[in-house]
């Protein structure tokens, strides 16, 4: 499968236009349940025109917002390409890690513009808040009214650097991601394609989740023949400045940055309680507890986690009175502190 024919034959992600309107209709994308491209919603932001006016401008403005506080800067060497990945024993990873100030990360950066082959450097997940205050008050959503958001503030981030790919990998969150200064594409896949991805190791990882080991752009379909699948599964969703770009938790991407300076703004929120527990947590506890029982006993536990987990919350306490019901019943905070404390006495065995 060459580049050129996975590209032309994934599909592009749905395209909404709201610069004339500027309302986003929040609630009925994520009811749809799948990415959406909605254009033109920072097309006004102070930062997005300072970066159309060139990087150095918009590395300016973001200055001016500036904390102090170091960033954890990502360097990669130039035949890296821009991708943070593993070494060659999959282990251990092919980047370093530094704390830098903001004006150090700008300099490294601006080392690059112009050379045919750079190193790459970048920061990631950095909260806005705490790292540029103020810079919410010019740029961004006020998502807080809004229903979909009320039970679970979203966290919000800014990721900026060089031309660099994060490769295809999943979030527990949904995700709003804003391009505010150069292009994006963003390379989509649901998620039922993990099986078809080739999920690298738990752990490490290059940012925290598990990372698809196949090179979407030059795919070894050798050792990766099942890719072919997930290929024609793939969406493609292309990001200007001023672009927003919704999916929701669990669809693999895989994120490219394609300008010489480039940031992203990002908002990650789950609609569920703050108490409510990483599902992480419960794969890899089924890890030790499920997956080498026999294949009879794991067809039966699968029943019995359709019924108790998967299956409608209600159903099974639905036949106890209120009273019997413990965490078969509705879930609320104290039920919860019950229940993590159950969990750690029998771990803790």
């Amino acid at each position: 499968m060459s580049t050129a024919s996975f590209l032309e034959n994934a599909s592009r992600t749905e395209i909404l236009d709201v610069s004339g309107s500027g309302k986003i209709p929040f609630e009925r994308i994520i009811e749809a349940d799948r990415p959406v491209i909605v254009r033109g919603v920072g097309r006004q932001w102070p930062i997005v025109k300072a970066g159309l006016d060139g990087p150095h401008v918009a590395m300016d403005y973001l200055a001016q917002f500036y904390s102090d506080r170091p960033l954890v800067l990502y360097s990669l060497a130039p035949e890296a390409e821009g991708q943070p990945f593993y070494d060659e024993t999959v282990t251990a990873m092919n980047f370093q890690r530094s704390q830098v100030s903001l004006e150090a990360f700008f300099s490294a950066v601006k080392q690059t513009f112009g050379q045919p082959n750079p190193p790459g450097y970048y920061v990631q997940s950095t909260d806005q808040k705490l790292f540029f205050p103020g810079f919410e008050a010019e740029n961004g959503i006020d998502l807080s009214p809004l229903a979909p958001f009320a039970k679970a503030p979203p966290v919000v981030s800014l990721w900026f650097g060089g031309k660099t790919t994060a490769r295809a990998h999943y979030d527990m969150s949904h995700n709003i991601a804003v391009c505010l200064v150069g292009r994006r594409r963003f390379i989509l896949f649901p998620p039922d394609q993990v099986h078809n991805l080739y999920p690298g190791p738990l752990a490490p990882t290059p940012g925290g989740q598990v990372i698809s080991m196949v090179d979407i752009h030059n795919p070894d379909l050798d050792a990766h023949p099942k890719f072919e699948v997930a290929a024609q599964a793939a969406q493609i969703a292309d990001l200007e400045p001023g672009d927003m770009l919704m999916y929701p938790a669990l669809w693999w991407h895989q994120v490219e940055a394609r300008d010489p300076f480039n940031i992203l703004l990002n908002y990650w929120w789950n609609a569920v309680p703050a108490y409510a527990d990483s599902p992480m947590n419960t794969l890899l506890h089924g890890l030790l507890s499920l997956r080498d029982r026999p294949a009879s006993e794991k067809a039966a536990w699968r029943e019995m986690f359709d019924y108790y987990v998967f299956g409608d919350a209600g159903q099974a306490g639905a036949h106890l009175p209120a009273a019997a019901r413990g965490p078969l019943g509705e879930m609320d905070e104290m039920m919860a502190r019950r229940l993590r404390a159950e969990v750690l006495r029998k771990l803790n065995r």
